[in-house]
């Protein structure tokens, strides 16, 4: 194992797109640690990889004090860490209400911890990044944080795409771009992607519709985020900096 290769931090790492990747990361050679706040998917991706070159760690990484501990495994067993990707996604059970039920206390969990984690991580890793005098985060935002819900894909299921949603994930683009520009000159890259839907089990209703408005493929498949995150994390995208780059199939146009 060499001190030469590149070390990658990612949380929600054991999740539905973080989990895909790791596995990524680890064919590219990357050293990897892992963070997310669910022991159990923790668990189950510990017993898919068994490697050195993977570090687990099992935390809420929206907290200060656990985001800390988070950076201090990683340099404590790599050495360092070169790159991060926030790709978290804290859940509540009733986070996709309708706008006229969503709640006060709701909207606050909501955006504290989902909106208002992303910021305290990147605050930890950007003053770590700051003292290692170089450093690149990689946030996950959506194509709801770019554009409004198509309203007509949800008609008549059981599916909603809710305002807060959408409120926190345009947060997350303005802050990426809000921190690059605030870190000018200390050799940060911050970098925001936005993917279109990800297959989970839709309805068959809602795939159809989903797809109408694409291109060509219509919802995604974790994979296919692949060539982007690996694009990021590379010298070939040096001078990419505090942008929101989508990959959609052609869904926001």
């Amino acid at each position: 194992m060499s001190d030469h290769q590149m070390v990658v931090a990612i949380s929600g790492g054991a999740g539905r797109i973080g989990a895909s990747l790791v596995i990524n990361l680890i064919r590219k050679n990357y050293k990897v640690l892992v963070g997310d706040i669910s022991s159990r998917n923790i668990n189950f991706l510990k017993k898919k990889i068994n490697q050195p070159e993977v570090i687990f760690f099992c935390g809420d990484l929206s907290k200060r004090n656990i985001i800390d501990n988070f950076i201090k495994q990683g340099v404590r067993n790599f050495k360092k860490i070169d790159a991060v990707i926030n790709c978290s996604y804290p859940k509540f059970s009733n986070n996709s209400k309708k706008f006229e039920y969503l709640t006060q206390d709701n909207l606050n969990k909501n955006i504290t911890n989902h909106l208002g984690g992303a910021i305290i991580f990147a605050q930890r890793f950007l003053k770590y990044f700051l003292k290692n005098k170089k450093g690149n985060l990689i946030n996950f935002s959506s194509i709801q944080g770019v554009c409004s819900p198509k309203f007509n894909h949800y008609k008549n299921l059981k599916m909603n795409s809710s305002i807060e949603y959408s409120a926190i994930k345009s947060g997350i683009i303005s802050i990426t771009k809000y921190l690059a520009k605030y870190y000018k000159g200390n050799n940060l890259r911050i970098n925001c992607i936005s993917p279109g839907g990800i297959k989970d089990n839709q309805p068959k209703l809602f795939i159809k519709r989903y797809k109408s408005s694409c291109l060509s493929k219509g919802l995604l498949d974790a994979p296919d985020l692949f060539g982007l995150v690996n694009f990021l994390l590379t010298e070939e995208s040096k001078y990419i900096n505090g942008q929101n780059i989508i990959i959609d199939d052609g869904w926001s146009l």
